[in-house]
C-alpha cells in the first residue's frame, strides 16, 4: 500500500532503539525524511547511518534530552516545519505505590507526558496553517487496564491520554489529526527490564520470565518493533485522515477489554 506520505517530514523521538526506532525505519521507508533524537548519539547515528544506507532518505540527527527545555530547543530548531510528529519515551521504573514520592511523579509527568505536549504545542500551530499533520504518541496498553507495578506510567500517560482527547478535536478541521499508539509488551531493552525484575523477584531465570509473560499474551509472543512501526505509520499516512483522538491498542490481545 502506497502510504502516500513520500516527501513529508517527521520527527520521531528517542528513536535510536525499540519502538522508536521501528517508527523512524517504517516512516523512512515510506520515503519520509526523518529528524531522529536520543540521548546516546553513538546508537542514534548507527541507526541513522543504517536508515540512510537501507531507504535513501535524509535523515538530521539530534542527541540530547528531549526532556529538558533546552533539549526541546534543539530538536525543535532542527525540526523545523515538519508534517509528522511521533513522541515517545522510556517508561518510568515500576515498583509499588508505596515506593513513589512527589520527585518521582514529577520525573514521571516530565518524561510521558508534558514532553509530548510541549512538542506539541510547537508543531502544531504550522500544521495547522499548512492544512496537514499527523501526531502519534507511543504511550502504552495502561492507559486502557492499569498494570499495577507502572503506577508512575499509569499516571502520566492517562494525563497524556486526556489532553490529546481534547486537543485531537480541536485541529482535526484543520486536517491534522493525533493519535495515541499503546503498546504492549514488545520485544525491546523494557521487556528486558521488565523480566529482569521479575526474575530477581522471584527468584527464576530471565527464559522462565519471559515464558510465563507469553502465557498471558493471546498470540503467546512478544510483538516486534516492526510491526509497531508499521502501524504508527499508517496513522500517519493519508488514509488514516478520518481517525482521530483514538488509542490504538498494539498488544497482541493482552488488555482484556471488550472496547
Amino acid at each position: 500500500m502506497d502510504l502516500g506520505i513520500k516527501g513529508k517530514k517527521a520527527l520521531v523521538t528517542a528513536s535510536s532503539k525499540g519502538l522508536g526506532l521501528g517508527c523512524a525505519r517504517a516512516l523512512a521507508e515510506a520515503g519520509v525524511e526523518l529528524v531522529m533524537n536520543a540521548r546516546g548519539e553513538e546508537a542514534l547515528e548507527a541507526e541513522a547511518k543504517r536508515i540512510r544506507e537501507d531507504f535513501g532518505v535524509t535523515v538530521t540527527t539530534v542527541p540530547c534530552d528531549v526532556t529538558t527545555e533546552e533539549g526541546q530547543h534543539k530538536v525543535l530548531q532542527a525540526a523545523g516545519d515538519v508534517d509528522i510528529l511521533v513522541t515517545n519515551a522510556g517508561g518510568p521504573p515500576p515498583g509499588l505505590w508505596s515506593d513513589w514520592e512527589r520527585e518521582d511523579f514529577i520525573k514521571a509527568l516530565d518524561s510521558n507526558m508534558l514532553t509530548p505536549i510541549a512538542l506539541m504545542k510547537a508543531l502544531l500551530p504550522g500544521m495547522c496553517e499548512r492544512r496537514w499533520g499527523r501526531v502519534v504518541n507511543i504511550t502504552s496498553q495502561s492507559v486502557k487496564a492499569p498494570i499495577p507495578a507502572l503506577g508512575l506510567s499509569n499516571s502520566a500517560r492517562a494525563g497524556l491520554t486526556g489532553y490529546v482527547a481534547g486537543t485531537a478535536r480541536q485541529v482535526a478541521e484543520f486536517g491534522v489529526t493525533i493519535n495515541n499508539l499503546l503498546p504492549g509488551i514488545h520485544d525491546t531493552d523494557r521487556a528486558v527490564s521488565l523480566d529482569s525484575g521479575v526474575a530477581q523477584r522471584e527468584h527464576i531465570s530471565m527464559e522462565e520470565a519471559r515464558t510465563r509473560r507469553e502465557a498471558t499474551i493471546p498470540v503467546r509472543r512478544y510483538g516486534q518493533k516492526e510491526e509497531f512501526g508499521a502501524t504508527c505509520a499508517f496513522l500517519c499516512s493519508k488514509h488514516a485522515g478520518f481517525i482521530v483522538a483514538q488509542n490504538v491498542l498494539c498488544d497482541g490481545g493482552a488488555t482484556n477489554a471488550t472496547i
